[in-house]
């Protein structure tokens, strides 16, 4: 299992990134690279949950997106070609007094099958680069993107 953990700070505000976060609509890759649109599967939604399918490059899960706490987005992974057991991904946000946001990013690979424990392997080693890399070109799209200030 590879835990891999980073701290990026962004000029978005925490509702807008949260915004973001929480947008499944087309056009989803261009702020998440691993979430391309024929993975793409909403299952249910409500106001403060989804039920997810995505994923890209033949690698793909089922994520149960919780963000009861407007300051906290919990991804649980639900199922996967690949990943399982506690495999997920948890974002917090915290404003901070010169008005930037800074985001705190845990991402859990239980790998499931061969393949899994070996991509999951490879990110202990190289994951903080290749994933913290991935996240810094959302924050990026996200500040580009007018989503609104405060999100009701």
């Amino acid at each position: 299992m590879s835990t891999i953990h980073f701290t990026v700070t962004t000029t978005a505000t925490p509702e807008q990134f949260l915004a973001a976060l929480t947008d499944f609509g087309p056009g989803r890759a261009e702020l998440f690279g691993n979430s391309a649109d024929e993975y793409l599967q909403v299952h249910d939604r409500g106001d403060t949950y989804a039920d997810v399918t995505e994923g890209s490059g033949g690698v793909w899960e089922r994520l149960h997106y919780d963000w009861s706490d407007p300051r906290r987005v919990e991804m649980k992974t639900t199922d996967s070609n690949l990943w399982g057991g506690a495999s997920g991904h948890t974002y917090t946000f915290t404003l901070r007094p010169d008005g930037t946001t800074e985001i705190d990013a845990v991402i859990v690979r239980d790998g499931k099958n061969f393949k899994g424990h070996v991509l999951g392997a490879l990110l202990s080693v190289a994951g903080k680069r290749v994933l913290g890399g991935a996240l810094s070109k959302t924050v990026k799209a996200v500040e580009a993107r007018s989503y609104p200030k405060h999100v009701h």
